[in-house]
């Protein structure tokens, strides 16, 4: 399940803090999701979090790990693809 996430510092404050443990968003296929904040402490720099997603699940449906897209500015305008 992929989504974008674009939070500043001082808005991610209370969820690095653990005063607020879970974070919600809408997945890019429109599903609600709902996961512990601090999984995202890794992709958490000075500026705050930004970026594109992915929660990975294994065949169980439980939580497996997140992955963080890198753009991928090399298409020679044709675009931004994303490396996985």
């Amino acid at each position: 399940m992929g989504f974008s996430l674009n939070l500043s510092a001082e808005q991610f404050l209370p969820y690095y803090q653990g005063i607020v443990k879970n974070i919600q968003v809408v997945s890019w296929d429109g599903k609600t999701l709902r996961f512990p904040a601090n999984i995202l402490r890794p992709y958490v720099l000075n500026s705050g979090i930004k970026g594109d997603f992915v929660l990975e699940y294994d065949m169980n449906n439980k939580f497996s790990g997140i992955r963080k897209l890198e753009a991928d500015n090399s298409g020679g305008g044709q675009g931004v693809s994303y490396k996985v």
